[in-house]
């Protein structure tokens, strides 16, 4: 029924960061948790390619803000008090789509 692709892809975006918010942010990990679903949101540059959804397609430096330059951006965003979460989580969300390009 499911891929062992998917079930992974979407464990790591799921489940890992409510794992992650639970155990290391307890106090406000509803919150944090929410900064990561949200961090879904960079997917909506899918809607400029065409198809939209190919599974054989690497969403690494394919989509805008997925790439290398965006990462970049994240990755300054992590140096920063109000913008470190939601930099962690986008950034984590690259590294499932990284890791999904090799499964």
């Amino acid at each position: 029924m499911f891929s062992a692709k998917f079930i992974i892809h979407y464990g790591l975006h799921i489940v890992v960061p409510f794992l992650i918010s639970y155990f290391f942010f307890r106090e406000n990990w509803k919150k944090i948790y929410l900064i990561f679903l949200a961090s879904m949101l960079i997917d909506l540059d899918h809607l400029l390619a065409t198809p939209i959804f190919d599974s054989s397609r690497c969403s690494i430096n394919f989509h805008p803000l997925h790439t290398y330059y965006a990462a970049g951006i994240y990755v300054i965003g992590l140096f920063f008090r109000k913008t470190h979460i939601l930099a962690f989580a986008l950034l984590f969300h690259l590294l499932t789509d990284f890791m999904d390009c090799y499964l």
